[in-house]
């Protein structure tokens, strides 16, 4: 499970990896932003990273691939660890992986719940700024597409519902809560529950006497 996780974070900040043991990828962008980095203990491979001139997406993966192994070797669920620290399941995730960034006060609790994690690591989680992103071929992993498939497949009627029952806006996904849980169905099987929780946010219109910036006229 703990291969997987980083094979799909690598995908997170690299893009496409070749899955063939020391088979070389052929990036579709300058050889010069390919880095190298171990699959597994012995299988190595190539993958072009993101042109971000502000983040080193090598350094990035390395880092999440070092906080993923230390939960791993806690024995922590994300549920666990959310508890712990006092956040949503989902949040503790993307802390782990880079998605968001982590505060002083959440990292000193990270800290106790797993003190494996190194200084240096818990200090880029606080103090660097996340590029906030994903790469389109972790659209190729089933559990993700059909997430992303669930909500643009009911995009339209969630808009209708969200207009009738708010007005004429959208959802927050920046004051915003996310938990993923499970429940069991009336045949006995296991139900996967994802819950968002935003703000409403309704457009606004747009008076010029309210406009304290307006743009120059010459």
């Amino acid at each position: 499970a703990s291969n997987e996780i980083w094979s799909l974070t690598k995908m997170m900040f690299f893009g496409r990896v070749s899955t063939v043991a020391r088979t070389p990828l052929r990036p579709r962008c300058n050889i010069a932003a390919r880095h190298r980095f171990l699959i597994g203990p012995t299988d190595t491979t190539w993958a072009c990273a993101r042109s971000y001139t502000s983040v080193n997406a090598s350094d990035l993966a390395d880092r999440v691939k070092r906080v993923l192994d230390a939960k791993a070797s806690s024995g922590l669920s994300y549920d666990d660890l959310a508890a712990k620290m006092g956040v949503t399941n989902t949040y503790c995730a993307q802390l782990l992986l880079g998605q968001s960034k982590l505060t002083p006060l959440t990292a000193a609790k990270l800290s106790e719940a797993l003190p494996s994690i190194s200084e240096s690591d818990l200090d880029s989680m606080q103090t660097e700024f996340p590029m906030r992103t994903f790469d389109n071929e972790v659209l190729k992993e089933p559990n993700v597409y059909r997430t992303y498939e669930a909500v643009t497949h009911y995009g339209e009627a969630i808009k209708a519902l969200i207009n009738e029952q708010c007005g004429d806006g959208i959802m927050s996904a920046i004051d915003f809560y996310c938990d993923v849980g499970t429940t069991i169905g009336k045949h006995g099987e296991k139900r996967v529950v994802i819950t968002f929780n935003g703000k409403f946010l309704p457009f606004i219109e747009q008076k010029s006497e309210d406009n304290g910036a307006k743009s120059p006229r010459e």
